[in-house]
């Protein structure tokens, strides 16, 4: 009688032993991340500064922090410098007018206002460049909830010419194919305006974008001119897809020049 119910109760440990395995096994599998990779997911950040603004400094050191820390993820850092603060006393030598055009074309699609340091995260969040929780939170978001659409990338240099050869797994036409030029990382020491008298850093600055309508080819050839005192080892190019009329990017690639 004894042994009979030492046997009950070793298979009644054993029955509640085996139970609490597979809840903890359950509670285990909810509760792990998936890891970006795995879901190949993406960060496009496009940060909208300029050298004029006194604001912006912060959001562009950011832009180096985050192209330290998540270097060997996909994540794509793209900082614009735009010309309206030009006229308030100092020329953002890294400013164009196209710069602040693709902005303006957010604050449409968006519905934002126009300001700097603003940083739009996969064409498709908006907020201040310079604060941290935001943008680490993005960035997660992005990498967790995105698909990337493959893109083929590689770049060659022939005498003054940048070739960047492309094939993508789409051919869309709501879509279009945007391929940036962009260096590393360069300084500057401002003379005048709001930052006058300070050396500003910057990096992932935006030199020339060519845009290729994807509904007349999946695959070719952008070509760029080679800028000046051109050093391949501080230079990249960078790819994303985007449907232009809701500014959601759906894509993205990153070639060096190794």
């Amino acid at each position: 009688m004894i042994l009979k119910n030492l046997i009950t109760v070793s298979a009644f440990t054993l029955l509640l032993f085996a139970a609490f395995a597979f809840v903890q096994k359950n509670k285990t599998q909810e509760i792990s991340p998936v890891s970006a990779a795995e879901n190949k997911g993406f960060a496009v950040l496009e940060l909208f500064t300029s050298e004029g603004c006194s604001s912006c400094p912060p959001a562009d050191k950011l832009m180096g922090q985050i192209e330290k820390e998540y270097k060997n993820q996909p994540v794509y850092i793209l900082s614009y410098h735009v010309d309206y603060w030009n006229r308030l006393g100092w020329k953002d030598r890294f400013s164009s007018v196209e710069n602040s055009q693709r902005q303006q074309q957010y604050s449409s699609i968006l519905n934002s206002q126009t300001y700097t340091p603003q940083l739009v995260v996969n064409g498709k969040n908006e907020f201040v460049g310079s604060d941290t929780n935001a943008v680490s939170t993005a960035i997660q978001n992005a990498l967790f909830n995105s698909k990337n659409i493959p893109i083929d990338l590689s770049v060659t240099v022939s005498g003054d010419k940048i070739r960047a050869s492309f094939k993508t797994g789409t051919t869309d036409s709501r879509n279009i194919l945007l391929i940036s030029l962009i260096e590393k990382q360069s300084s500057t020491k401002v003379g005048k305006g709001e930052n006058e008298g300070r050396h500003l850093q910057h990096w992932q600055i935006v030199h020339k974008q060519n845009q290729i309508l994807l509904n007349k080819q999946s695959e070719g050839v952008s070509s760029f001119k080679t800028p000046d005192h051109f050093v391949p080892e501080n230079w990249e190019i960078i790819a994303f897809i985007q449907n232009p009329k809701t500014g959601e990017i759906s894509g993205s690639a990153k070639a060096d020049f190794n």
